[in-house]
């Protein structure tokens, strides 16, 4: 007999998925901050490419609002009649006693830092903002402007000095006369300074060296008393700033970058600033210098920081949530399944030892049956022994030793009718099975036993009314219904009738089809323990009896694929049913294979 153990140990569920669940959701927070850190990056871009624009559009805004003015103040100095006759007139000492009030008054309070009367050949006869500057000839692009148009032209204009300047110039005419050219200017520092109060931005006004030269850019510094930068880039010229110091990491190299129309992230004394380009073009629409915006995002970057420690803060404890329910179901699946694993255990074990008592019942019913079968052979062989010794001592009495030989004989008879019985016990399983017509089998079964019945008990048979043919051994059927007649009138007392049926009835365990073949007594009936033993070989409650019929009945059915069941109540009878299936199944056991007598 073999018996299985298990020794492998049931598998630590919370180890193989917590583990790549922790991993999972820390590659899920990852990408979450790495998602919002380029979304906060993309934010952080747009809101700058948008202060860029404004930065332009407030600009070009103010460029427009202060060409207004210097429109009107053009209009109103050539509505000056002393004014236009003195510039008629070329009267240097009248312009200068009727214009240079108006000139104070609008540097003053309008910041207009330039104003120029040109003759008609360009050269200039007056500078209201350096008198004894004169006599040499304008060629700026505004000037050509509206000396071949006509009529006003405006824009910005780098000057040779290094300012940065708006200028306006218009054809002043009198009758169809051209008297000259009335020039407006304003520098541009001012306008850096609104737009940096009005969109909080610092500015920083760049020019292009290749515009300028070193000697009257550095005259213009002096001149104006200006702090501009000429070393700092290789390519541009510093002209105004908004702020007091740019930042160290600004140059050349982050430069390029801005220019490539890229922005920029640099550190600068504690601050995070970020950095975009604007271009700025003259009134010939040519690239003459860059207007870089500033944006300090300190606050911005701190409110995000801390907006992600929140964040980071608060996924960290749903996630750490989230992996304490899944560690707390994982804990349960696993204790379920170890409880599972410890019961498949225990099952395994109960089925080793059930196999095991099973096999111990086997041995001792075989040692129970071997014990019987010596116990019928020994007494008569012992009385033959017996009989044999007397039977040497009477050898001079012929009678006597007849009568011992005939006893001889006798025990002899008794242990050959024995074995007969065994060895038609061991030939039950050979049986060969056909179409048989039941109600014939169960009437020459009842002559039979009617033939050889003493007590001529009635026999009541029931038989459906249509004719039931199963496909059965007769010979073994027979055999099995006259063992079940010849207990039945064993247990019979009284003059009570034995009852056969044949009915109709499926297997109630596997619900197959099939009939009942039932034989019911009025006896005394059987106690519950000797019930428990009835298809046990050799196991009987007679002094006359073989222990063998019901056995070899059991084992007839079986082999039929049948079952039998036994009721039986105390002083009620007994009633003991064959269900035999309609068809027997196309493989049945080997017979040959079969040991003698039921298992």
């Amino acid at each position: 007999m073999t018996f299985v153990s298990i020794t492998r140990q049931p598998k630590r569920v919370k180890a193989k998925f917590i583990g790549p669940f922790a991993i999972a959701l820390v590659f899920i927070m990852c990408v979450f901050a790495i998602t919002i850190y380029g979304i906060e990056a993309r934010i952080r871009d747009q809101d700058l490419a948008e202060r860029s624009a404004a930065v332009a559009k407030l600009f070009a805004q103010k460029l427009e609002k202060d060409t207004n003015l210097m429109m009107a103040t053009m209009r109103a100095m050539m509505t000056n009649d002393a004014t236009e006759n003195a510039f008629r007139h070329r009267d240097r000492d009248g312009l200068a006693r009727y214009g240079g009030p108006l000139f104070h008054t609008l540097r003053d309070d309008h910041r207009i830092t330039h104003l120029y009367l040109t003759r008609p050949d360009l050269v200039n006869f007056y500078r209201f903002h350096s008198p004894d500057e004169f006599g040499d000839t304008i060629d700026r692009v505004t000037m050509k402007q509206a000396q071949s148009s006509q009529t006003a032209a405006h824009g910005l204009e780098l000057g040779g000095l290094g300012t940065l300047t708006l200028r306006m110039v218009m054809p002043w005419r009198k009758n169809n006369e051209l008297l000259g050219y009335i020039e407006v200017g304003e520098e541009i520092e001012h306008l850096i300074d609104e737009i940096q109060r009005s969109l909080s931005v610092d500015l920083l006004v760049l020019a292009g060296k290749q515009y300028l030269s070193l000697e009257q850019w550095q005259r213009g510094q002096t001149l104006m008393k200006r702090s501009g930068d000429w070393d700092r880039f290789s390519t541009h010229a510093t002209l105004a700033q908004t702020t007091e110091q740019l930042p160290a990491a600004l140059d050349d190299r982050l430069l390029a970058k801005l220019l490539a129309g890229l922005s920029a992230e640099i550190r600068d004394r504690g601050r995070s600033l970020h950095l975009a380009i604007v271009p700025l073009e003259d009134a010939g629409k040519r690239h003459i210098g860059d207007l870089v915006v500033m944006r300090d995002i300190t606050a911005l970057e701190s409110t995000f920081q801390w907006s992600i420690a929140a964040v980071t803060l608060i996924s960290l404890l749903v996630a750490g949530g989230v992996l304490g329910i899944f560690y707390l179901a994982l804990d349960r699946v696993e204790r379920d399944y170890r409880r599972q694993h410890d019961l498949e255990h225990q099952l395994l074990h109960l089925d080793t030892e059930h196999r095991r008592i099973l096999q111990m019942e086997k041995l001792s019913a075989l040692g129970t049956m071997v014990g019987g079968i010596a116990h019928q052979l020994n007494n008569p062989l012992v009385g033959v022994v017996n009989l044999v010794q007397l039977a040497e001592r009477e050898v001079g009495d012929p009678v006597r030793t007849r009568e011992l030989l005939q006893e001889i004989r006798s025990a002899g008879e008794d242990c050959r009718a024995f074995v007969k019985r065994m060895l038609a016990f061991s030939k039950v399983s050979c049986f060969e099975s056909k179409p048989t017509p039941m109600a014939s089998l169960i009437e020459d079964t009842v002559l039979l036993f009617r033939q050889t019945e003493n007590k001529h008990l009635p026999v009541e048979v029931r038989l459906p009314d249509e004719p039931v043919v199963l496909t059965v051994d007769p010979i073994l059927m027979r055999h099995a219904l006259f063992n079940l007649l010849v207990n039945a009138a064993q247990a019979t007392t009284d003059e009570g009738a034995i009852v056969i049926s044949l009915a109709r009835e499926d297997d109630p365990v596997r619900g197959v089809p099939g009939w009942s073949l039932a034989v019911s007594d009025h006896g005394r009936g059987m106690p519950p323990e000797v019930m428990e033993k009835v298809f046990v070989p050799f196991y009987t409650t007679r002094s006359d009896g073989t222990g063998l019929g019901l056995p070899v009945v059991q084992h007839v059915v079986l082999l039929h694929n049948g079952q039998v069941t036994v009721s039986s109540e105390p002083e009620r009878g007994t009633r003991i049913a064959l269900w035999l299936p309609d068809v027997l199944p196309e493989v049945l056991p080997d017979p040959s294979r079969n040991e003698p007598g039921p298992a």
